[in-house]
């Protein structure tokens, strides 16, 4: 159940790489971010967190996967805190003795491992609305910024007077009209590049996050179906309804006979105790 390391060291390794290019290019990149402090900053702030919750979404494998371990190696060793993932995998196993492997049937095995997917779908939802919201945000300043400037080109020509013959002076009062539409084309592109910029690096933390995820669930797959079990000599599949509803009647029967197959043994077991108690007690 091992692998979350190599992805959570390709993240740390990027994480790093990115924060370099930003020292290298801090004078530029400061000049970008003071065109538009507050929306930039916005930026900057969803970009942190996103990084942080991809690191979290790698992290919180690790305990599950100990958890996991544990139980294999023996219910004695299992860890006080319940595993957040292997929930249902936990209250179904929870009741049984140390001793005795978990069993379980095809359908419980195919129901544990949906509720494991959808658990882990739910983690991935935030970190891709994390990223849309970086390049909404980079848009949203794209807008902004040429608003700013349709806004003041026309200003600029409203300003222009033809009445005047001095051609320095027009070109004087042109010149100052231009700067406000300048400082709007700084906001817009100074807001896409940050945007998509952070959507990059979200994508990529997001990817190496599910690709962990990915991992932890084919290993825990891959160990449920040696203990799982599966029926045979059933009926078809490509069945009418009333096949259907024979098949479904089978398929609660072969159920309720494992499952008192299960209660039987357990019962052995406990006869078994009980008579090597009761034979030490009278050798004592």
């Amino acid at each position: 159940m091992n692998g979350q390391q190599r992805f959570l060291n390709r993240m740390i390794v990027f994480v790093l790489a990115v924060a370099l290019l930003a020292v290298v290019l801090a004078e530029q990149l400061s000049t970008a971010f003071l065109a538009n402090p507050l929306l930039n900053g916005i930026i900057g702030v969803v970009l942190l967190l996103g990084i942080v919750y991809s690191f979290r979404q790698v992290l919180m494998l690790k305990p599950e996967t100990e958890w996991l371990k544990a139980y294999r190696r023996g219910n004695d060793s299992l860890p006080e805190r319940s595993p957040r993932l292997l929930g249902p995998l936990a209250a179904m196993i929870g009741d049984q003795a140390g001793d005795r492997p978990v069993r379980m049937t095809a359908m419980s095995m195919r129901s544990l491992l949906d509720s494991v997917d959808s658990r882990l779908d739910e983690g991935r939802e935030i970190s891709r609305y994390l990223t849309r919201l970086l390049i909404f945000l980079g848009l949203l300043g794209t807008f902004w910024g040429l608003l700013a400037v349709l806004a003041a080109i026309g200003n600029t020509i409203q300003s222009l007077s033809v009445e005047t013959s001095d051609l320095s002076l027009m070109f004087d009062a042109l010149k100052r009209g231009l700067e406000e539409p300048l400082s709007g084309m700084a906001i817009a592109f100074s807001s896409s590049l940050f945007g998509l910029a952070g959507s990059v690096i979200l994508g990529f933390l997001d990817l190496q996050s599910g690709q962990a995820q990915n991992r932890f669930y084919n290993n825990l797959e891959d160990w449920l179906s040696t203990v799982a079990k599966v029926s045979r000599g059933g009926p078809s599949m490509d069945m009418g309804d009333e096949d259907g509803a024979s098949l479904a009647a089978g398929s609660y029967l072969s159920a309720l006979l494992e499952q008192t197959a299960d209660s039987l043994d357990q019962l052995r077991r406990t006869m078994e105790q009980s008579e090597t108690a009761r034979e030490d007690a009278n050798a004592g």
